[in-house]
């Protein structure tokens, strides 16, 4: 039992890494980017290349599993989703669905179709027990890993989000961005900075869970309605909801695959269902901004 709990939880704090700049988006800039995935997908990508073809330890890859999807996404936001911050949530969708099929046909063309496999090393492998019987906790030494790190990381966000300058000036400039640039403030400077940083967790997400969740082409399309089950469930507050919510799921996700294997995902639409039918709106709701 508390094993099934622990994997749920290491499972949880992954999604949330994964998910949290997708949120961030979605909540705090008001866009729709479900190509949020392929970001991981190259931040899983680039870590299990540089460790097969350069021979770069895990490590060292980390590092630029967050810097080269927060650069891609730092171009691309000023290239190409910047324009679309104005128009309807029906044409970002689409846009972003549409290159969301460009990186896995991509994908699949430069570097193949097959599942790629990630040696970790010695000191990440194994697993430790505590306990006995039905209170044994079984340790695997990756997904402690996975929690330290993504606690690190969500405590480092939340930080920055509530106590710091640049935190304070994203809110200024979504809540309202004629009067955050009368301000001084450069919001497309924030934005950017905002948009690139989410891809990079993304990326960095991508890079943690490729041994856990599989890496291949179709990651982002795998993946993309769990990256929506986080945020519409969570809300799009804080990212107090999102992390909530990706909890949530993971150990919903693990014991329904453990106790009932044939139910599949089941388990996991059911508790969506009843948690948006009880708050639609999401676990969280953000209040006092101007639409």
């Amino acid at each position: 039992m508390l094993t099934i709990l622990f994997d749920g939880i290491a499972y949880g704090m992954l999604l949330f890494i994964l998910a949290v700049g997708l949120a961030v988006t979605m909540g705090l800039m008001n866009f729709i980017n479900l190509a949020h995935g392929a970001f991981a997908m190259v931040g899983g990508y680039t870590t299990v290349l540089l460790m097969q073809r350069a021979g770069w330890p895990f490590l060292a890859c980390l590092p630029l599993a967050f810097i080269v999807p927060a650069l891609l996404g730092a171009l691309l936001e000023r290239t190409l989703y910047r324009p679309l911050y104005q128009r309807p949530h029906l044409d970002q969708v689409l846009f972003s669905i549409g290159l969301v099929f460009m990186a896995v046909a991509a994908v699949d063309y430069f570097i193949g179709s097959t599942q790629q496999n990630m040696q970790l090393p010695e000191w990440l492998k194994g697993r430790s027990e505590f306990g006995s019987g039905a209170l044994t906790l079984g340790m695997g030494h990756y997904r402690l890993f996975i929690i330290v790190v993504c606690a690190l990381l969500t405590l480092a966000l939340q930080y920055v989000l509530s106590s710091t300058r640049f935190g304070s000036r994203l809110r200024a400039s979504v809540d309202d961005q004629r009067v955050a640039a009368g301000l001084g403030i450069n919001v497309n400077v924030v934005f950017l900075a905002t948009f690139a940083v989410g891809s990079g967790l993304a990326g960095l997400g991508g890079a943690l869970g490729a041994e856990v969740l599989g890496l291949d082409p179709q990651f982002p399309l795998k993946f993309m309605v769990y990256f929506l089950i986080v945020v519409a469930v969570g809300g799009t507050a804080s990212i107090t909801g999102p992390l909530l919510a990706a909890l949530l799921l993971g150990v919903a996700d693990v014991a329904g695959k453990y106790y009932i294997p044939k139910m599949g995902a089941f388990i996991v639409y059911s508790l969506m269902i009843v948690i948006l039918i009880w708050r639609p709106q999401g676990l969280f709701v953000r209040k006092g901004a101007s639409k």
